[in-house]
């Protein structure tokens, strides 16, 4: 095997890294994007809270408090993001909110249909 002897700066399968500028606004500590790429927008905790409150909200016994929770905590969210739009999170909380609408949907036609049972019940 036949190694090159040139300089790694010759290589031409090497290529030098140019840095990026960053905006002197998120030079700043804590201002830096997420390393994660946004997956888990740890930086918000309104949306990824609100997001699991909205998937546990849809089981019919516990929808209409972990709803409200999801849709509040959602719409903070969104406002956390809009504000400083490095957090992250938008995908999360709009999730929160559709989730939180529905399972409010959802147990409010479960509610209806147990206080129709029981007016059915007594008549």
């Amino acid at each position: 095997m036949s190694q090159s002897n040139q300089p790694p700066s010759q290589n031409p399968y090497s290529s030098p890294v140019q840095p990026t500028q960053i905006p002197a606004y998120l030079n700043q500590p804590g201002m830096q994007g997420d390393k994660t790429g946004g997956i888990i927008p740890y930086k918000n905790p309104h949306a990824l809270i609100g997001y699991y409150l909205g998937i546990v909200g849809l089981l019919p016994v516990l929808g209409i408090p972990f709803g409200i929770a999801a849709i509040v905590l959602g719409i903070i969210g969104l406002r956390k993001r809009a504000a400083n739009p490095i957090i992250k999170g938008s995908a999360h909380a709009v999730i929160a909110i559709c989730c939180g609408a529905l399972s409010l949907l959802c147990g409010g036609v479960f509610g209806a249909g147990i206080v129709a049972a029981l007016f059915s019940a007594n008549s």
